[in-house]
């Protein structure tokens, strides 16, 4: 290529570059507090508390031990009859 041609080619690739396209910028939306949309609470995790009456699974263990003495190996008793 000859010195000139790079040179134009040079120019028009900076123009291009520098000017952004008028369609581009207008179609732009313009953000402001007024056309947001108002943005939704977080999310709450919920913590979930164990009743007062409900056995703590020591209680459970010592109870199904108690209670699966001489039953069949089965239901809730699996594992706790011997």
């Amino acid at each position: 290529m000859t010195r000139s041609l790079r040179l134009c080619t040079f120019a028009l690739l900076l123009a291009a570059i520098a000017m952004p396209p008028q369609a581009a910028w207008a179609a732009r939306k313009k953000t402001t507090e007024a056309t947001q949309a108002p943005r939704k609470p977080a999310k709450v995790k919920v913590k979930r508390q164990r009743s007062s009456s409900a056995e703590t699974p020591a209680e459970r263990d010592r109870r199904l031990l108690r209670e699966c003495k001489g039953l069949p190996n089965a239901g809730a008793c699996l594992g706790y009859a011997n």
